[in-house]
């Protein structure tokens, strides 16, 4: 069985502007029926029926949820999904946060986490690992990797709130490119998940405020969101290749 993962871009969908064109998000103010259109194409294009991909009502929290088959509806009030079922594709949106993507491919075991400032601040991800711990995972065989996202470069907020996250997420106080108080959330994530034992931790250097190929709140809003989507897909032949993406971009989707 191997783990999958696919980082979407804006491009390759139907949505019209502001949300041109692959917006994944149902909750932004887009046309239903464009992000029906998109999520369909997302399914169709990674290998799954549109069915198996799970999505989230996200809400900046540290709920943890284990899904276990296909749901008809996006999980509600959870920011992480949890998973041992082959062909369950979990989905995270963002745009600016910071989508976590977890697996221990020895156990069978792999978690989406939306990881915003808020969720990051108050422990999605370790929530998350204890919750990959219960189904099997071993912390030392859980590989991590984090989607684009604000950077800090870029990511610029007030210092009270720089030092507040700082105090709760060591490593993530930044100076932005102008000088100013900021926030590299993946910097913090990263040195969090290596302090916790986990065997690595890939970073997209990517940043969404500054990337215009990416959806960013910060950089205009209303947009639309990327999805970053992890699965285990069923079919042990190595040779298997997962198929061009609709909005990953010109060198198809981004797997580790």
């Amino acid at each position: 069985m191997r783990v999958r993962r696919v980082i979407t871009t804006r491009a390759g969908g139907v949505s019209v502007s502001p949300y041109d064109s692959f917006n994944l998000g149902d909750h932004v103010g887009d046309d239903p029926e464009a992000v029906a259109a998109n999520r369909i194409r997302l399914a169709e294009q990674i290998g799954v029926p549109a069915g198996s991909v799970v999505w989230m009502e996200q809400i900046h929290s540290r709920n943890v949820t284990v899904v276990d088959g296909p749901v008809t509806e996006p999980v509600p009030v959870t920011d992480a999904l949890v998973t041992t079922t082959p062909g369950l594709a979990l989905a995270v949106l963002s745009a600016d946060c910071v989508p976590v993507l977890l697996s221990d491919d020895e156990a069978g075991v792999i978690a989406g986490v939306h990881a915003g400032r808020v969720g990051a601040r108050i422990g999605i991800v370790p929530a998350t690992l204890r919750a990959m711990v219960d189904l099997g995972a071993r912390i030392g065989s859980i590989g991590a990797f984090l989607g684009p996202a604000a950077s800090g470069d870029h990511y610029e907020v007030p210092a009270a709130m720089q030092a507040d996250v700082e105090k709760h997420l060591p490593g993530s106080a930044v100076r932005t490119k102008k000088g100013t108080a900021g926030l590299d959330l993946r910097a913090g994530l990263r040195r969090q998940l290596l302090d916790a034992g986990v065997a690595g931790v890939a970073v997209d250097p990517r940043c969404t405020i500054s990337d215009p190929s990416l959806f960013s709140h910060r950089r205009g809003a209303p947009t639309g969101r990327l999805a970053s989507v992890i699965w285990m897909d069923p079919d042990t032949d190595e040779t298997h290749e997962t198929p061009e993406t609709p909005g990953s971009g010109a060198g198809g989707p981004l797997e580790e």
